[in-house]
């Protein structure tokens, strides 16, 4: 089945994929294929199962169409540092 990522939190591994057929389905990370980094209005391609709480996707991957995006050690480290400056910032704002 073929759809787009309607939702993704990277930080909390989760998130929502519509069907192209409308179907709409729970992504975990644990089914995402290793490596890849789901986006919001990524094109993927997946495997439909019912779960205990509804319809859940699995053996996720991008689509043809979407392109690699292969998670890499620099946007890591750059989402880190970002994080860090942002919570340093709050900091200083709540003096």
């Amino acid at each position: 089945m073929e759809g787009k990522v309607k939702f993704f939190n990277t930080g909390k591994g989760f998130g929502f994929i519509a069907a192209d057929d409308g179907t709409e389905c729970f992504v975990h990370h644990s089914m995402v294929k290793q490596g890849t980094i789901l986006r919001e209005n990524d094109r993927v391609t997946f495997d439909i199962e019912k779960g205990d709480r509804g319809l859940r996707a699995i053996n996720v991957s991008l689509s043809s169409s979407s392109g690699p995006k292969e998670e890499n050690k620099e946007e890591k480290e750059e989402a880190q540092e970002n994080e860090s400056a942002e919570e340093s910032s709050e900091e200083d704002t709540s003096e």
